[in-house]
Parts: C-alpha cells; structure tokens; sequence
C-alpha cells in the first residue's frame, strides 16, 4: 500500500466552509423570507382575482351568484371533509403514512375556493376590501350563497359519518352474537 493515502477526518472542515448549523439557519431565513414577501403579494392579488372571476362567472344575477355559492361552498366542503377522513383512515393503512399526508394536501387543494371566499370575506387588506366590492356588484348572493353550501356541506358529512358510525356498530354487534352459541335447553 501507498503511504501518502490521506484519510478525511469527520470533526475538520475546509477552510472558508460555514458550518452546517449556520447554512441550514440562512436557508431557513431565505425561505422565511420569501415566504412573508410571497404572503404580501397574494394577500393583495388573490382576492381580487378571485372577485373577478366569480364576477365574470355570475354575470350580475343574484339568483345565478346564489346557486353557484351554494354549489361550491357544498361540494368542496363535503370533498374537504371526505379527503380529511379517508387521511384520518390512513393512517392505519401499514408501514407508509405518505397516504395520509397525500388527503391532506389533497384537502387543503379542495377547500381553495372556500378558502379564497373567506379571504374576501373576513380580509382586511385592500385585496380583501376590493374582492368585497367586486362580489357585491357583480356577483350578489355569492358570499352568502357559500355560507349556506359549506353548512349543509357540513350537515351532510357529519349526518353520514353518524350514520357510517352506526353501521358499523350494529355490524360489529351482529358479528359477535353470531359467534357466540345459543344457550342449550
């Protein structure tokens, strides 16, 4: 063997090298950063944008803003809700937890809209205040329209959970008397 193979030692470092701890902090500090800045941006732009085209959707009709209101306040409330459940099942599911996470992301992905109404609705930015302009002129009986589908969203999930619920005792319960034998006279 050679004598001038050289072996790195783990504690020395290059020199001019920040250490570990102190680029993991600075890459923690950029992201947080660009996060805050990005926040500003879409809490001005965001709103407005989606007045517009829920604006541009409804046409002025308040019966029109009203029925879409309640259609997409209903269906992503009950996706929302359903996609949190199949990740609250999943987790249960063996050796991987990535399922979980995937509704949950999934979840987050479905109640955009909700999400993005509530933004005009309880903002207090002027992205927000210009969003609630918009949706009052050119989409009337939208906001309240989403009111009332994300709570029958809500009643319908929580009505179909009780019952899921239910099913599954008396299922279990039927199970179990089956298996146990009927006393002899």
């Amino acid at each position: 063997m050679s004598d001038n193979m050289t072996t790195a030692v783990p504690d020395q470092q290059p020199k001019g090298r920040l250490p570990s701890w102190a680029v993991k902090t600075i890459a923690i500090a950029v992201v947080v950063v660009l996060v805050v800045i990005a926040y500003f941006i879409l809490a001005a732009f965001l709103p407005r944008w989606w007045s517009q085209e829920i604006g541009s959707a409804v046409g002025q009709s308040i019966t029109t803003g009203s029925f879409y209101g309640i259609g997409l306040g209903l269906v992503c409330t009950l996706v929302s809700l359903l996609l949190l459940a199949l990740a609250w099942r999943a987790r249960r599911w063996g050796e991987t937890r990535y399922w979980a996470l995937a509704f949950v992301i999934l979840a987050v992905v479905a109640s955009i809209p909700n999400l993005l109404t509530l933004t005009v609705v309880a903002g207090g930015g002027s992205g927000a205040h210009a969003g609630e302009r918009i949706l009052d002129v050119e989409a009337p009986g939208f906001r309240g329209g989403t009111l009332v589908g994300v709570i029958i969203g809500a009643v319908i999930f929580a009505v179909a959970t009780a019952l899921w619920i239910r099913f599954r005792r008396r299922r279990s319960a039927g199970r179990t008397a089956a298996a146990t034998p009927a006393p002899r006279e």
